[in-house]
Formats: C-alpha cells, sequence, structure tokens
C-alpha cells in the first residue's frame, strides 16, 4: 500500500533513480547527458530524503500521540524464579 503525498511517488522515484545510475554506470553516455543525468539523480535523491524525513516525523507524532514515546523493558509472564 503506497501512499502519495503532493503528487509524490517514492517507489517511482527510487525506481527512476535505480534506473538512472543503471544507465550512468555503463558508460556509454556523452559528458553533457552524464551531467543531466547526475543532475536529475541529485533531485530524486532529495526529493526521496525529504519524504523519508517526513515520514519519520509522522511515525513519530504517532508514537507520541499513543503515549508510548518511552520504552519499557520487555518482562515475560511465565518468570522463573
Amino acid at each position: 500500500m503506497t501512499k502519495k503525498t503532493k503528487g509524490f511517488d517514492f517507489e517511482k522515484s527510487l525506481e527512476e533513480l535505480e534506473q538512472l545510475v543503471a544507465l550512468m554506470e555503463k558508460g556509454d553516455l556523452s559528458l553533457e547527458d552524464s551531467l543531466k543525468h547526475f543532475e536529475r539523480g541529485i533531485a530524486l535523491t532529495r526529493a526521496c530524503q525529504k519524504a523519508l524525513a517526513e515520514a519519520e516525523q509522522k511515525v513519530q507524532i504517532l508514537i507520541k500521540n499513543q503515549g508510548k514515546d518511552e520504552l519499557v523493558p520487555f518482562e515475560p509472564e511465565d518468570k522463573a524464579d
């Protein structure tokens, strides 16, 4: 299940980034095309990083709203004494 935020598709952006990397690694591109693809890759990377940071903030808010912002050590019920 993928949720799009403001028209940004994280998975599609990662896929495009992977394709750009593969294309550039072949070494068949001109310098101009390489720079163009590199620039696009940087933009995709920044957009993905921003989306991940926003997702992390949402998770932190959800955890805090549920009163789960403090970790408690796990203790099994049938503890042998």
